[in-house]
């Protein structure tokens, strides 16, 4: 039987300037060049597209919270993190951000089809 490692995952809730979108499209793609390589696991940055304007999240994963403390450490001392949390602050793209940090319950993640469908009609 094999074992896994259950990964934690931080939820970022941004709340956005419904008119710099694109500003946060741009921040989130210079993101997904740098979060890799400071050992985060980027699941994706996702932008609000129907309902509220205003919502984007950011989801990212780590093996531990001593792992997401050390990719800290990595991205502040990385240039192109700086670079783009400038980016934010000067363009003020971002108007709030939270937090939180999750764990997945195992036998609902990535679920694969079993038994009947009882979606068809």
């Amino acid at each position: 039987m094999e074992t896994t490692t259950l990964k934690i995952t931080c939820f970022i809730e941004y709340q956005l300037d419904p008119f710099k979108l694109d500003m946060f499209e741009r921040y989130a793609e210079n993101w997904s060049k740098i979060i890799p390589v400071c050992g985060g696991e980027l699941l994706g940055y996702f932008l609000p597209h129907e309902g509220s304007n205003n919502i984007a999240y950011g989801l990212i994963s780590f093996d531990s919270l001593a792992d997401y403390e050390r990719y800290r450490s990595k991205l502040r001392l990385s240039e192109l993190g700086k670079s783009n949390f400038r980016f934010a602050q000067r363009e003020k793209f971002i108007v709030n951000e939270k937090r939180t940090f999750l764990q997945v319950v195992p036998s609902t993640y990535k679920r694969d089809l079993e038994g009947e469908n009882t979606c068809s009609q």
